[in-house]
């Protein structure tokens, strides 16, 4: 059974790091892209960052310089490394992954920046 199992959430007061995992279980060939998207109480989910098979990384305007995406040598698991969080960060975090051409979500973990 194919899954993405999210973790590494939780309370973090401003100007802290988290780090989030994100790993996926079930036989696969190729993995062409690894992501994160996150939404907040009463808005829409936002993409965060993306991290494609060969390397290259793009990241939103909001998470450039604060956050870095990386996978595992595997392939199969994603980090998201959080630093310098702010208030506005607070949201549930999911990781979205492309999988043999199909899309697949993690359950979501929530991120709370509070003091």
């Amino acid at each position: 059974q194919v899954q993405l199992v999210e973790s590494g959430g939780g309370l973090v007061q401003p100007g802290g790091s988290l780090r989030l995992s994100c790993v996926f279980s079930g036989r696969f060939f190729s993995i062409s892209s690894m992501g994160w998207y996150r939404q907040a109480p009463g808005k829409e989910r936002e993409w965060v960052a993306t991290t494609y098979g060969g390397g290259t990384t793009n990241y939103a305007d909001s998470a450039k310089g604060r956050f870095t995406i990386s996978k595992n040598n595997a392939g199969n698991t994603v980090y998201l490394q959080m630093n310098g969080l702010k208030p506005e960060d607070t949201a549930v975090y999911y990781c979205r992954e492309v999988v043999d051409g199909n899309v697949y979500w993690g359950q979501g973990t929530q991120v709370t920046v509070s003091s």
